[in-house]
């Protein structure tokens, strides 16, 4: 197969200093958060972390897993850049599934095979907690927001109550088709949720070039938010919303309905996995900006989007689920909790820290280079203003959840659906392997140095 041409220009001379003043700047930001953070937890016992800005301990230690952590990402660093530019499409795809996988696997394996990955859904804040609960689904759903309020008679666990019931529900059709437990939850979490760098991939190459979608792949392959993919239900729920956006790219683009009708299916069920994945209309939004040229061309486009779109919320409203009622009765339990204690005045800027932590300093030089490209205005239309475009649609996204105060603390693994496609700005760095090796390294520090959990 023939590699397209490259389209990204030149770097000025003074951007790759400039890429390293923004890497400083959030290297700053998060050690006054660390440090800041540590003051208000030990003074005021506040933040309900141990190791603030996460949600972590500090226990450092090896796991078999490290082996072949290292070995994944020194193989990632030296060949991924290569690669991913000679690799036919087709089976680039499989390959960034495949390796992002083995990725994030190795990584959870670093606490071993329970700690790391059998033992994290079955806390007694998660989901497995209460599968039994679900023996009548249309019982259970009709009697969901009975149980969200901390007073009210076998209140559920705190996951279970910070969700629609799409989220719980997922891991009872699991056990219902064999694959119970914590190995098997687990399993699927990291499985499913590697797929979104593949839909990221599909996204960026649909909007704007094959060749950006590139040379993004090794640093969506490689990413630190691994660390937290690696088992979170908010891996799974990542994946789902992206490729709802993957779908709508290819629906507007390629003027296909059933990509449309895929996409809103996909999109309705993000819905009713997370409360807070209502902001990925706003990627959304700029999906359908970048491809208005295709809508207005098949407007008929829109008819299946919006069927898909229906048939999720419809399916839960029949069964006796308010989503809006659920919604708030939600806020109210989150201020009975911790979100009642934990300060807005440091979580509206360490979750930021957060985010430097989950997605690495090439993420925030290539956000650096996103922001000022879409203030060029030579450059509007062209592929790589079309990526910026996606990139700062969910950074908005991102923002807007953080000024909203029902994401103070934990944002490294409930922003997992953001992050995914801020990594896709790494495709504007000149330099990539140095890059992608301060991305492996951070990731390996933290999984080596803190215990995560949540």
């Amino acid at each position: 197969m023939r590699t397209p041409p490259p389209t990204t220009r030149p770097a000025p001379p003074r951007a790759p200093r400039r890429d390293l003043y923004a890497a400083g700047a959030a290297v700053l930001l998060v050690t006054a958060a660390v440090l800041v953070g540590r003051h208000i937890q030990g003074s005021r016992h506040t933040l309900s972390v141990n190791w603030p800005p996460l949600l972590a301990s500090w226990d450092p230690h090896l796991g078999p897993g490290t082996p072949a952590a290292v070995l994944v990402a020194i193989t990632v660093v030296a060949y991924g850049p290569a690669l991913a530019v000679r690799l036919p499409w087709r089976t680039l795809l499989p390959v960034a599934w495949a390796t992002a996988t083995a990725w994030t696997f190795s990584l959870a394996l670093v606490d071993g095979w329970q700690r790391g990955i059998a033992g994290r859904l079955t806390t007694r804040h998660e989901y497995l907690q209460v599968i039994d609960r679900f023996h009548d689904i249309p019982g259970t759903l009709r009697d969901f927001t009975h149980h969200i309020l901390l007073g009210s008679p076998d209140h559920w666990p705190a996951h279970v109550a910070g969700h629609p019931p799409a989220a719980p529900l997922t891991f009872v059709l699991l056990d219902r088709i064999g694959l119970g437990g914590g190995g098997w939850a687990g399993v699927w979490c990291i499985t499913v949720g590697a797929t979104a760098c593949v839909a990221v991939l599909v996204t960026v190459r649909a909007l704007a070039d094959e060749t950006l979608a590139r040379r993004a792949a090794p640093f969506l392959v490689l990413a630190p938010a691994a660390v937290w993919m690696g088992t979170s239900a908010d891996g799974y729920f990542a994946a789902v919303a992206a490729w709802a956006v993957a779908l709508l790219a290819l629906a507007v683009t390629g003027r296909s309905p059933w990509a449309a009708g895929g996409s809103g299916l996909l999109l309705g069920l993000t819905c009713y996995l997370s409360y807070g994945l209502t902001l990925v209309a706003v990627i959304a939004a700029a999906v359908l900006l970048l491809g208005r040229d295709g809508i207005r061309r098949r407007p008929v486009l829109l008819v299946p989007l919006l069927a898909g779109l229906a048939v999720v919320p419809t399916a839960f409203t029949l069964a006796g689920f308010d989503w809006w009622e659920a919604y708030r009765l939600l806020v109210t339990r989150y201020y009975q909790g911790v979100g009642g204690v934990r300060p807005y005045g440091y979580w509206v800027w360490a979750n930021l820290a957060c985010t430097v932590l989950i997605t690495g300093l090439a993420t925030v030089a290539g956000l650096r280079r996103s922001v000022s490209g879409l203030l060029v205005r030579d450059r509007l239309g062209t592929p790589e203003a079309r990526l910026a475009l996606l990139v700062c649609a969910a950074l908005l996204a991102l923002l807007v959840a953080d000024v909203s105060g029902m994401s103070k603390a934990e944002t490294e693994r409930i922003w997992l659906p953001f992050a995914v496609w801020l990594l896709s700005a790494c495709a504007f760095l000149p330099r990539p392997r140095a890059w992608l090796t301060a991305q492996a390294v951070l990731a390996l520090l933290l999984n080596h140095l803190l215990l995560t959990g949540w």
